[in-house]
């Protein structure tokens, strides 16, 4: 395994709380130097604390002007940004039907939007240097869709082909990606200031509604991972000459990844060959000229 050894600088989005703070903190502990961000600038700064390397910066993903300015202002303090986290996120839970499309425009907004706003400020820097490293945090739903999760999950699907995409345009400038996938990690993603659960407003879902709101309520702050060690697999990745393009994050994560590879094999091959045989045959083609 190939490293890096030089000093980063870390651009790191929802700095505020909940992961991005284990980033940053685990970032400058490593000796780093890092750019941290958040819609409160008071609450980046008192979730992160006081290091000489830290830049707080106001950021709000969704808002291009923010994202033009805080990129401008790290390369002011700091000469360049090496790696990219693209990690401010928030949850809009419910059945489909009962999500207001108010509701899906600001998850798509905060999950996949402000990713590429953030993404399309910082990425003329990293052309520049013909260097940097893009980590967009994703999900298992940026792999399996759950239900009362549709939003969600359609803003990480998203999230994920377009990294896949943009790996393939900046690779000649240097300049890499990766795409991770968290299991359940205990953060404050599931509490009120991260979570909105839609308004029961359809008889048909109300029993599995109720029963959905009670897990998932239940879930917070029981989740297995330990974000502080994500954010030290993060440095470890950050650290190789050749990063991953996915990280699979945690043992849950592992296994509902396998479990969606399997049944993808599954369903190729239960219908395998009736999809083979859409090809024009051209025998046939050129006898009907």
């Amino acid at each position: 395994m190939t490293r890096k050894v030089d000093k980063q600088v870390w651009f790191i989005t929802g700095a505020g709380r909940g992961m991005g703070v284990h980033f940053a903190k685990a970032a400058l502990a490593a000796g780093h130097a890092v750019v941290a961000t958040g819609r409160d600038t008071d609450a980046v700064a008192k979730a992160v604390g006081k290091w000489g390397d830290l830049l707080v910066l106001k950021l709000d993903v969704t808002n291009r002007a923010d994202a033009a300015a805080a990129a401008r202002a790290a390369v002011d303090r700091f000469g360049r940004i090496d790696v990219l986290v693209n990690n401010a996120g928030n949850f809009f839970a419910g059945y489909f039907e009962e999500l207001t499309p108010e509701q899906i425009d600001r998850q798509l907004g905060t999950l996949l939007i402000g990713p590429m706003n953030v993404t399309r400020a910082v990425l003329p820097v990293m052309r520049k240097q013909r260097s940097g490293h893009i980590i967009s945090i994703s999900s298992t739903a940026g792999l399996v869709g759950f239900a009362f999760c549709s939003a969600y999950a359609a803003a990480k699907f998203g999230l994920e082909g377009w990294m896949e995409s943009l790996q393939q345009e900046v690779a000649p400038f240097g300049i890499t990606t990766t795409i991770v996938n968290p299991g359940f990690f205990r953060t404050e993603l599931l509490e009120p200031a991260s979570v909105t659960y839609a308004e029961p407003s359809i008889e048909d879902y109300a029993d599995r509604t109720t029963e959905q709101v009670q897990w998932w309520k239940a879930q917070s702050g029981q989740q297995g991972g330990n974000p502080a060690k994500l954010a030290q697999a993060l440095l470890t990745i950050a650290s190789e000459a050749q990063p991953p393009r996915r990280f699979i994050a945690g043992a849950d994560a592992i296994a509902t990844t396998e479990h969606k590879i399997t049944d993808l094999q599954a369903q190729i091959d239960a219908y395998r060959d009736l999809s083979t045989s859409l090809a024009f045959d051209e025998l046939e083609t050129a006898g009907r000229v």
